[in-house]
């Protein structure tokens, strides 16, 4: 199930379940933990660190998952593996970074939230686009196509086939022939006439 190819739909599904699993699984963090009243009215420093680890731990188990299923769909698509690195590499800084700002953020204060944290996040949906749109290795992932496409009968016969099989008649004749039981011997001498007795009729 874990090493599997996965295609493009169902790399953009579980992608999207893990974001929604992963919002959740923050928020039980926070909520755990000081609790959203006591996140709004703390400041920043030790008293969230329980929280921010906390939110840490389940950020890095995402970005494992993600990296399984990035791993799956760039082998079924033979992609560039310095793109997958990347992204995997680009998610877990994000992780540490993202509990890193819970952590020293000043709610009311745009300006505590590093500039650099918005445009990391861009670069990581652009190397998840490419790796959601990598072509697939023909005969990869031959059910997924099969499923939207809803191809009716069999494909068709290469051309070479049909080449191969046009003189195959004549030879099929050929031995069909040979293989008829031949007709009895015949005495030898003059044949006599066909008659009733010995004087014919």
């Amino acid at each position: 199930m874990f090493t599997s190819n996965i295609g493009r739909l169902r790399f953009f599904l579980y992608s999207l379940g893990l974001t929604v699993a992963e919002t959740v699984v923050i928020l039980v963090c926070i909520v755990s933990t000081i609790g959203f009243e006591g996140l709004l009215n703390s400041a920043p420093g030790p008293t969230r660190q329980g929280m921010a680890g906390a939110v840490l731990v389940a950020s890095l188990v995402f970005v494992a998952l993600r990296g399984n299923i990035a791993s799956r769909r760039t082998r079924d698509a033979n992609g560039r593996r310095w793109i997958l690195w990347s992204y995997i590499a680009l998610s877990a800084v994000y992780a540490v970074l993202q509990a890193g700002v819970l952590l020293v953020v000043k709610f009311g204060d745009p300006e505590s939230i590093p500039g650099g944290f918005n445009l990391l996040g861009l670069s990581i949906f652009g190397l998840w686009c490419t790796i959601l749109w990598a072509k697939p290795v023909a005969g990869s992932n031959i059910d997924e196509l099969t499923d939207v496409f809803d191809f009716d009968g069999p494909p068709p016969a290469p051309a070479r086939a049909g080449r191969a099989a046009v003189p195959a008649a004549p030879r099929a004749s050929v031995a069909a022939s040979a293989a008829r039981v031949p007709p009895a011997p015949q005495p030898f001498g003059r044949p006599r006439p066909a008659g009733f007795g010995k004087r014919g009729m």
